[in-house]
């Protein structure tokens, strides 16, 4: 069986909360300045990435004391990134977190010694990204998002929410190839749970005028996000929208990669570092974005939930 990791779903009704498990402090780092890359495929300003660094420093790798972070955005360009992966494979560097499925393949090809962790990976072996989620081999390991019960599991959670949704908008990044499996999985999840998926497709800040006012004036009553980088990078806008329309929605959300270079830093192999895919969920309600829409959570969700914020 495949480790074990949490992910948390983040029940919002237009409103945003960001709360993570804090797990076991690593021991405090002395005497070594661990250099590790990080590739991303959107712009300078994304703030993705950030939970990653969060995390880093709990386990205590602070930037300029023990960790130098060299990070390279590809600025929205796909064609950038095997540039970036190369520039960062020449860097000597302790290891490299590379963010989708692009990303870590580009990675892959700069690279078949520097360890590389990659996230929002849908299908890591359908990409060529490893051989196998249990073993990977090589020099790369990471999280897959490859996991066809949770899409059915967010759509079971926002119908208990919203009992008399049978519209469901769904808004996702249609250039990002890892996630037109998930994109498959929700309309599937959908048609088996009696309800309808309008699909919207996004990759650039101006598709979002023209989704938004397509769900404004359609007949959708819930929102489902499928989180990758260019969706997490906006996901602000996507809230403020949902609070506007008074959509309930869900939200997901993840930051392990931390803990893989911890391990890696510490001596483990990547090829040794199974593949992880969720197999846990911890669910979040923000109640008072609930309470101020005027939307009642349901008792049998809130005994299931792992944390309320009231």
């Amino acid at each position: 069986m495949l480790p074990m990791h949490r992910r948390r779903f983040i029940i919002l009704v237009g409103g945003a909360a960001t709360v993570w498990p804090l797990g076991v402090r690593a021991q405090q780092l002395t005497g070594k300045m661990w250099r590790l890359g990080i590739l991303l495929p959107g712009p300078h300003e994304s703030s993705m990435g950030s939970a990653t660094r969060n995390r880093l420093r709990e386990l205590s790798y602070t930037e300029g004391r023990n960790i130098i972070l060299e990070t390279r955005w590809a600025q929205g360009i796909p064609q950038r990134l095997d540039e970036l992966a190369a520039e960062l494979a020449g860097l000597n560097l302790d290891a490299i977190i590379a963010y989708t499925t692009p990303a870590a393949i580009a990675a892959r090809k700069a690279t078949k010694t520097t360890p590389i962790i990659f996230l929002f990976v849908g299908d890591p072996v359908g990409a060529g990204v490893v051989p196998s989620l249990a073993h990977p081999g090589a020099n790369a390991t990471g999280i897959s998002l490859l996991a066809t019960e949770l899409s059915a599991k967010r759509l079971e959670i926002l119908l208990e929410i919203a009992p008399n949704t049978s519209d469901v908008a769904m808004l996702w990044n249609d250039t990002n190839t890892g996630m037109v499996l998930r994109a498959r999985e929700a309309q599937d999840a959908a048609s088996k749970l009696g309800v309808s998926i309008q699909s919207n497709g996004v990759h650039d800040l101006v598709d979002f005028a023209p989704v938004f006012a397509s769900i404004e004036g359609g007949r959708s009553n819930a929102l489902l996000t499928l989180v990758d980088p260019f969706t997490s990078q906006h996901r602000k806008l996507i809230v403020e929208f949902a609070a506007r329309r008074r959509l309930p929605a869900i939200y997901e959300a993840e930051r392990r990669a931390a803990e893989y270079v911890d391990r890696i830093f510490k001596g483990t192999k990547p090829a040794d570092l199974p593949v992880e895919q969720p197999t846990k969920i911890e669910m979040l309600i923000n109640m008072k974005t609930a309470k101020t829409l005027g939307v009642t959570i349901p008792q049998s969700v809130l005994l299931r939930a792992d944390e309320v914020l009231e």
